[in-house]
């Protein structure tokens, strides 16, 4: 299923949807890329996983560079991952899930504090675990980082005895 730019550019503005997904190019922008390439940001809130409705006080958050995941309300936390750090991306829906149009995106990273995150209960869940596998990648290229495995330094100490 391919969504259009322009039919997601609608799908945030209906009021009844509380303007859930955001996504916004804009072009010109000099953060490294260069001139005149686009910047895309994904805004999601995560929601009940009955009617789909977006009732939670967390807000998932991806651009170019960085997963962001807002979650409280009185006492907020504060969660980045740069992209260039996910390994592997994964889908994740169950019966109830589909039948409202919901999805669960799960990140694989080399993160030693989040080493999984979970971005659950999303509306344009395929979408945006895509849009993370394609966009970690090209963070990959354009900070020249190998995608590499977390070896404990405890079990090399092991081998040397």
């Amino acid at each position: 299923m391919v969504i259009n730019m322009e039919d997601l550019k609608k799908d945030t503005a209906s009021p009844a949807d509380g303007q859930n997904v955001n996504m916004q190019q804009t072009k010109g922008e000099n953060e490294g890329r260069g001139e005149g390439q686009e910047k895309t940001e994904h805004v999601e809130r995560k929601r009940w996983l009955f009617l789909g409705l977006p009732f939670t006080f967390t807000k998932y958050t991806v651009t170019d560079e960085v997963i962001t995941i807002n979650e409280g309300l009185l006492n907020t936390k504060e969660n980045d991952c740069y992209l260039y750090k996910v390994q592997d991306v994964e889908l994740q829906t169950s019966f109830v899930e589909r039948i409202f149009g919901l999805g669960t995106v799960a990140c694989y990273t080399g993160d030693n504090t989040h080493p999984q995150l979970f971005l659950t209960h999303i509306k344009h869940a395929r979408e945006i675990k895509n849009f993370i596998l394609k966009a970690s990648e090209e963070a990959r290229r354009r900070r020249r980082t190998l995608n590499t495995l977390n070896i404990d330094a405890a079990d090399l100490d092991e081998i040397d005895d």
